[in-house]
């Protein structure tokens, strides 16, 4: 007798909870209606977190200004090249970066290939990848990458054995040491006019970008 009272009596935990939920929501009773409506709130809540920190991760990621600005200088170097049909059509970030590594003004590096080779149409023969003149045409080099590192690197001074040459010059100075007047007499006029019509000096990425 007592074995079927216990066992009435745990039926009535297992039965109970079921027929309070198929009920109207109005009769669960406080307890139980707590627990049906926290996952809602903190569903909500995770909602708001995830909001938040989807807003602060695309403020974090927003453009940086610096990058933009080497980004809009590639850019004009390139259509430069393109527009001309220069082989060296793709390389203006590479020439950005290492102007920028060697403090030198953006458009020196584009504007020495087209006045001498025309863009790498017309680069040294004798020795590979060398659009630039570079020791009179009797240096070559692994790739154009490694050119433009080369004499970026020595027109800003930054090679010991030709930092007497460029160290501390103004771009009309760099060039005049790069060809002499007395070998071109208006190279530095003529390379200076050619990065005048690569664009202006200082570049300002457009709004949109």
């Amino acid at each position: 007798m007592q074995n079927k009272k216990l066992i009435r009596f745990v039926e009535s935990f297992v039965i109970l909870p079921l027929v309070t939920l198929s009920g109207p929501i109005s009769n669960i009773p406080q307890a139980t209606s707590n627990m049906v409506t926290a996952p809602l709130i903190i569903s909500s809540q995770k909602l708001n977190i995830d909001t938040k920190g989807a807003f602060l991760l695309a403020f974090n990621q927003a453009p940086d200004p610096k990058v933009l600005e080497m980004e809009a200088k590639a850019s004009a170097i390139d259509s430069y090249f393109k527009e001309r049909d220069m082989p060296l059509a793709g390389t203006g970030m590479k020439m950005v970066q290492e102007a920028e590594n060697h403090d030198l003004d953006w458009r020196l590096l584009p504007a020495i290939a087209v006045r001498e080779s025309t863009g790498g149409k017309n680069e040294c023969i004798r020795v590979p990848n060398n659009a630039f003149g570079w020791g009179s045409c009797k240096i070559g080099f692994k790739t154009v990458g490694e050119a433009i590192e080369t004499v970026a690197r020595n027109l800003g001074g930054n090679n010991p054995n030709t930092a007497r040459h460029y160290d501390n010059k103004t771009t009309k100075q760099i060039l005049r040491a790069y060809n002499p007047p007395s070998v071109v007499l208006r190279y530095a006029e003529q390379v200076m006019s050619i990065m005048d019509a690569i664009g202006e000096p200082d570049v300002i990425p457009a709004a949109n970008s």
